[in-house]
C-alpha cells in the first residue's frame, strides 16, 4: 500500500471535470485507489464518489493506493493534482 497527502490547489477545487479526470486514470489501473477527505473514503474510481467529498481548494485529502500496479496509479494521480488538472 502506498499512500499520498496532498492539498488541493487549484482554484475550483475538485468538481466534476477533474473527478471524471481522476476516476478515468485511476481505471486505467488494477489496484484499488481511495480518496480520504476528513475521515470519509471514497472509491477514486467513481466520479460520484469523488464529488461527495466536496474538496474546495485548500482541503487535504489522502490518496490511496493498493495493489500490483499502486506505484504507477498514485504517480499518475498525483500528477493530475500538480498540473491543476490542466485548468490553468
Amino acid at each position: 500500500m502506498t499512500k499520498k497527502d496532498i492539498k488541493i490547489i487549484n482554484e475550483l477545487g475538485i468538481h466534476a471535470r477533474p473527478a471524471g479526470m481522476i476516476a478515468n486514470t485511476s481505471a486505467r489501473f488494477a489496484c484499488d485507489v481511495k480518496i480520504v477527505k476528513d475521515r470519509m473514503e471514497v472509491n477514486a474510481k467513481s466520479i460520484m464518489g469523488i464529488m461527495t467529498l466536496a474538496a474546495g481548494k485548500g482541503s487535504l485529502i489522502t490518496i490511496i493506493a493498493n495493489g500490483v500496479d499502486e506505484a504507477q496509479a498514485l504517480a499518475a494521480i498525483v500528477d493530475l493534482f500538480s498540473r491543476k488538472f490542466d485548468e490553468e
